[in-house]
């Protein structure tokens, strides 16, 4: 190998001849080659080999290999793995909890600036980092940070080139891959899609996305995103959610991209390759660089088939069940779709497994959690469908249950018993690299001297070594090794800019179905007079278990009604109804304490219909139980025989009552959905139905005064009644008996209106919509 003839070149001349200031950071330029960012802070210096430069980031003095970006991201990632220390390593394995952008005055995203909160400080600014965050980037050897809101583009800037002036000063120069999860939704709520804030564009997500039943669409919005994505500093997507919607009672189903294997598939395809290819000068090499954004798709091996409906973030829903044998359709959405783009970087960068137990699936006959899983990350994702990407386990596998069922806490879903420090160490031992929502690096080295006792210390560096270079590897081939930094004016510039919240818009536009349109009673294109009911909202809780206000008030801002109609209180001066409302909401989403403390298993059904429902068709005996430390006497989950109501069932009396007061004038409902819902209720006694899945009430009212016309189409069947969605098998599609309305029209898979009538259009043909 030949000597390079290396210097180190001063500060003075790059400032004269290389390079440019920008804020607070400095760009060097190589002609033909990678520009250099870097933070006169950080105490890194710049080298000079063959005329070409680059950053010594562990100011050793000498051009290291994982230094030459000229060498390819598997390279480079190789020969910084050497270089790590175990505790290094470590902290490459921690994934952040959620941040705030500034942090939260109190709760668990709570952050102080030298000991005060944000509001109480007189120096500190929105970017600024917080105690907490310097601790566990400099302690903890965290370099993965979750994201949530942000204030605006400007400071996500600021903030993320903070971060990176402060970890480029530390050990070996390893910049943050700072993470989000979906942003573009045009509500922002849960902990899986809160990422609000920064005037970003707004565009369909999950079923909306999967009306429009186009692909390209979804690739549009990935290309778009990718690039708002990397102005806020952030290069990895905690996306798709690529869950087949098997399960219509499903929390999540929302989020999916409807039950079709095919659709699904195609659109998962398409928003990644969106999100991680680069081109052109943005290209650093296979489709990767600088707006490339890595997806971490999820969640393996498909989250869908939870049992009853329940959800995997309570202990109450810890099991999927397979009782049509239907896993390897789940499975086919990430084989066929994640892992065989069409883009040149041929697959997504990383996979996180679902917080669930896939009940029954093991040949081992284990029943633990997905990421506790060796058959299934080990055997059958690494080995079987040959994935060398990154695993990321969902956020608090390893932590603590609460005391009861319905507590939001720890999800160690079959790994109760065991310690934290345990849970770790199987994780990775089936094959897992890191953990999700774990700010501290204790646990991790616990794992790694538990291995070290059982396997020796060769074997544990070895795998902690396996782990580091897929970790790394991602963070090289988006750039961010040679420049992390933004420019703020220009996030600014580029975040939600109006070319792209007009495409969102459009997009939005696609997705709204009409389901029912009685004698052509839309559009309403004349300025009618229009009344709006408001709707009452019982107290309840929200994500997190807060109780909530009742309240009366209008589901939609009447200043944007006021754009298309006069509006009026009394329904006797109106010429139509316009009914905003909700799908039917199960508050306790499948438990009830109060049901448990009176001697019951604490299980309810739920429900798809406002009124009272009673489950006389439920199954007898659950196919999974067990919750081996808080409620180990419960062996049977079943809920058959007993009886919820809505918690938004005052929706369905406001249609009805409207109903009633016009007087046979038309009433039209517009449908916000999270699930599939029972139309029986309400459909014959109303005129037009509009149904969109959490995009915005324009979109809505543009498709009602026929400023646009209808094209979305059914991603999920909507079923007749709720015995149909208790016979349904919870991991297999297509399998309800569906609703059939007045006109005659049945709501399945592929339905919709436009204003000629059914739609029948390439996309009912290309995915067999019958």
């Amino acid at each position: 190998m030949k000597r390079r003839f290396l210097t180190i070149v001063s500060l003075t001349c790059l400032l004269q001849v290389q390079a440019q200031t920008t804020e607070n950071h400095i760009i060097v330029k190589n002609a033909n080659g990678a520009s250099l960012g870097y933070s006169p802070a950080s105490g890194i210096k710049i080298i000079t080999a063959n005329g070409l430069k680059f950053k010594d980031l562990n100011r050793n003095g000498r051009l290291d290999r994982y230094e030459d970006w000229r060498l390819s991201p598997k390279e480079r990632a190789r020969d910084l793995t050497t270089k790590m220390s175990v505790e290094q390593i470590a902290g490459l394995m921690l994934y952040s909890a959620h941040q705030m952008i500034p942090a939260a005055e109190n709760g668990f995203r709570m952050g102080t600036y030298n000991g005060v909160t944000f509001a109480n400080s007189r120096t500190a600014r929105p970017y600024d980092l917080t105690d907490q965050q310097k601790k566990f980037l400099k302690e903890d050897n965290l370099r993965h940070v979750l994201i949530t809101r942000v204030q605006d583009a400007e400071v996500a800037a600021r903030w993320n080139n903070n971060v990176q002036a402060y970890v480029e000063g530390i050990g070996l120069g390893i910049p943050a891959n700072n993470c989000t999860d979906p942003r573009h939704t045009a509500a922002a709520t849960t902990e899986f899609n809160e990422g609000a804030g920064g005037e970003i564009s707004m565009w369909p997500d999950g079923l909306a996305m999967a009306a429009t039943f186009d692909a390209e669409t979804v690739r549009q919005f990935g290309n778009i995103a990718a690039r708002e994505y990397r102005a806020l500093g952030l290069t990895t997507a905690l996306s798709p959610q690529v869950d087949l919607g098997t399960e219509p009672r499903w929390y999540r189903i929302a989020y999916t991209l409807g039950e079709s294997p095919a659709l699904a598939t195609d659109m998962a395809r398409a928003y990644i390759d969106g999100f991680q290819t680069s081109s052109g000068l943005d290209e650093i090499s296979d489709g990767w660089g600088y707006q490339s954004v890595n997806c971490m798709v999820k969640h393996w091996p498909g989250g869908g088939p939870e049992e009853g409906g329940r959800d995997g973030h309570w202990a109450y829903g810890k099991f999927a069940v397979y009782p049509g044998n239907n896993l390897n359709t789940h499975i086919s959405v990430f084989t066929e779709g994640a892992f065989k783009l069409q883009g040149k970087t041929s697959k997504a960068a990383a996979v996180m497994p679902y917080y669930t137990i896939s009940y029954g699936q093991d040949p081992n006959g284990q029943n633990v959690a997905n990421a506790y899983s060796q058959y299934l990350i080990t055997e059958q994702l690494r080995k079987k469908y040959n994935y060398n990407g990154v695993v990321c386990t969902d956020w608090m596998v390893t932590h603590d249950e609460g005391p009861t069922p319905d507590i939001f806490a720890g999800k160690p879903w079959g790994a109760e018993a065991i310690s934290v420090n345990q849970r770790h160490y199987n994780v990775l031992m089936a094959g897992v690299d890191q953990f999700g929502g774990n700010n501290d690096i204790k646990p991790v080295l616990a794992a790694y001297e538990i291995g070290v006792k059982e396997h020796g210390k060769k074997f544990m560096r070895d795998r902690f070594e396996l782990s580091a270079a897929r970790i790394l590897e991602n963070i090289f081939r988006v750039g961010l090794f040679e420049n992390p930094y933004l420019v703020p004016s220009q996030s600014k510039a580029v975040v939600g800019n109006a070319d792209f919240m007009k495409a969102g818009y459009d997009a939005q536009v696609r997705s709204v179905i009409l389901l029912k349109n009685q004698q052509h009673v839309l559009p309403v294109t004349a300025r009618k007079i229009v009344y709006v009911p408001k709707i009452y909202t019982p107290a309840g809780k929200d994500w997190w278990g807060n109780m909530t206000q009742p309240r009366l008030d209008y589901p939609v801002d009447t200043n944007l009604v006021k754009k298309y109609y006069d509006i009026t209180e009394d329904p006797a001066k109106a010429d139509l109804a316009i009914v905003f409302v909700n799908s039917p909401v199960s508050a306790d989403g499948g438990y009830s304490l109060s049901d448990r403390r009176a001697g019951g298993n604490g299980y309810i059904p739920v429900t798809l219909q406002y009124g009272t429902y009673t489950a006389t068709d439920a199954r007898a005996q659950s196919i999974a139980a067990g919750d081996p430390v808080i409620d180990p006497t419960i062996t049977n989950r079943s809920y058959k025989g007993k009886s919820v109501t809505a918690a938004n069932t005052m929706d369905l009396r406001t249609i009805l009552d409207t109903k009633a007061m016009m007087r046979g004038k038309p009433v039209i409902v517009v449908v916000n959905a999270t699930k599939p819902m029972v139309f029986a209720e309400f459909e014959r006694e109303v005129n037009g139905i509009v149904l969109h899945f959490g995009v915005s009430n324009q979109a809505a009212l543009d498709i009602i005064s026929g400023k646009k016309e209808p094209s979305g189409l059914l991603p999920v069947q909507m079923p007749a009644n709720m015995s149909t969605v208790e016979k349904q098998q919870e991991d297999v599609p297509f399998d309800m008996e569906c609703y059939r309305d007045s006109e005659g029209n049945v709501y399945n898979f592929g339905f919709g209106l436009s204003w000629k009538g059914v739609i029948k259009d390439a996309r009912n043909e290309k995915y067999n919509v019958k």
